[in-house]
């Protein structure tokens, strides 16, 4: 099967990618975004799990190839595993999944393995134990154990590490459809091998670093933060994906909106679950006013932001453990400033993510030495990467969300519940 795609131009799908390629739960991803509310911000991201999957197969090719011609011993049976485990990498993303799990901690991350653990036991595991694959992507898919299934650990690793499919395709992708100008060269497939069963990148040569592979490599990492930057933390997303959390968290309330109705949704299909929540004939006002403001484009906009200009490294780790990893806590701040500044509880929203943290940056690379961390702090300690890693761990806000009429408000009032005053200046041109 060869299919037409705008970032790596034909895409040859062997038999078995193909049949895997036509489960329902792979075409259901034709409904989810891949960057969730970023077209608020860049009206063309509104490219698909569905074509990111596939791009992701078709790097992971490449990958695949690239590996046998540096001698790993991959066989065409293996390759089309890897393959088939690149289109189902992402089947158990629920709508808006990033924002739900990483970012409001409201469900599980979609990639551990409870949720591949149930899609193998249900309709999608029958069909590929009908292709007779079941136990080999059951393993590649983090469900079981790699080594029960007679597979090599970086087979997984491939589709599922620190630099892999996954990333190599969402960089291009996601710069392609938000018209940012912003690739990496193809010469970085060239470095990628096997060292002890794992996958990393080479970067010796005759017994010395290669400087070339490693400003390769530094260049993902740039590609990486600044995507990360002007569009995954950019404060309209992020304000927009709020908001449809805070819609959920509200249907979830109601009993009729849990992990296992959202698997089986689209972004469309969601929104309009929660038009109806709890039931067609009662929708919920809080709930329906949200889903409006969004159909509208009627965000909430920033009422406080702090960010590690203001909070020490300790103090936001409390915050963290507070607001983003304890979500009744959060919601009682959230109830605190309604009432502080008589908005409606619905329509104040406290967003704090995780603190950042830039996992590409621990990929595995072949030095002089041995094998290694790309970030490893050992001398001699690489002064590219340590900056890279600063300036995207420096990118964590803790914000807070409310309607136009009540900004000023909520930066007085979030100032006496959090302690820190407001980074944000209200009124400022552009401040949308």
């Amino acid at each position: 099967m060869l299919i037409r795609d705008p970032v790596h131009g034909d895409i040859d799908l062997r038999p078995l990618e193909a049949a895997v390629l036509d489960f329902p739960e792979v075409q259901r991803l034709r409904g989810i975004k891949q960057l969730g509310t970023a077209s608020f911000v860049y009206p063309g991201a509104v490219h698909t799990r569905f074509d990111h999957s596939l791009g992701t197969c078709a790097v992971a090719r490449h990958i695949v190839s690239v590996l046998r011609d540096n001698g790993a011993p991959v066989t065409p049976d293996l390759a089309d595993l890897i393959g088939a485990a690149a289109l189902l990498h992402d089947v158990t993303h629920v709508p808006f999944g990033h924002t739900l799990e990483d970012e409001r901690c409201l469900f599980p991350r979609h990639d551990k393995g409870a949720r591949v653990v149930a899609l193998l036991a249900g309709a999608g595991g029958e069909r590929l134990a009908r292709l007779g694959v079941k136990r080999e992507l059951a393993a590649l898919l983090g469900a079981s154990d790699l080594a029960a299934a007679d597979l090599p650990v970086w087979a997984r690793q491939v589709v599922s590490s620190t630099i892999d499919a996954d990333l190599l395709d969402y960089l291009r992708r996601d710069s392609y459809f938000t018209g940012l100008a912003q690739n990496y060269d193809d010469r970085v497939f060239r470095h990628f091998v096997v060292e002890q069963d794992q996958l990393a990148i080479n970067m010796t040569k005759h017994g010395m670093e290669r400087p070339d592979a490693h400003s390769e490599t530094v260049q993902l990492l740039r590609m990486r933060y600044f995507l990360t930057e002007r569009v995954y933390y950019h404060h309209t997303k992020v304000a927009a994906g709020a908001m449809v959390s805070k819609a959920v968290e509200l249907a979830h309330e109601h009993g009729v909106l849990d992990e296992a109705v959202l698997l089986q949704l689209t972004d469309g299909g969601l929104f309009e679950r929660l038009r109806r929540t709890p039931r067609t004939e009662a929708p919920d006002p809080r709930i329906a006013g949200l889903v409006d403001r969004l159909d509208t484009r009627r965000l909430l906009k920033r009422g406080y932001v702090v960010s590690e200009r203001s909070v020490s490294p300790d103090e936001r780790r409390t915050l963290v453990e507070r607001l983003h990893q304890t979500p009744p806590a959060r919601r009682a701040a959230e109830a605190d400033l309604a009432a502080a500044v008589g908005c409606a509880p619905a329509e104040v929203i406290v967003y704090c993510p995780a603190l950042t943290v830039m996992k590409e940056a621990a990929a595995l690379v072949r030095m002089p030495a041995g094998l290694a961390r790309l970030n490893d702090p050992v001398p001699p300690h690489d002064p590219d990467i340590a900056a890279i890693e600063a300036r995207y761990a420096a990118l964590w806000r803790l914000y807070v969300f409310v309607p136009a009429e009540h900004v000023e408000r909520t930066a007085l009032a979030a100032r006496e519940l959090f302690g820190y005053p407001s980074e944000h200046q209200v009124g400022t041109p552009l401040a949308r």
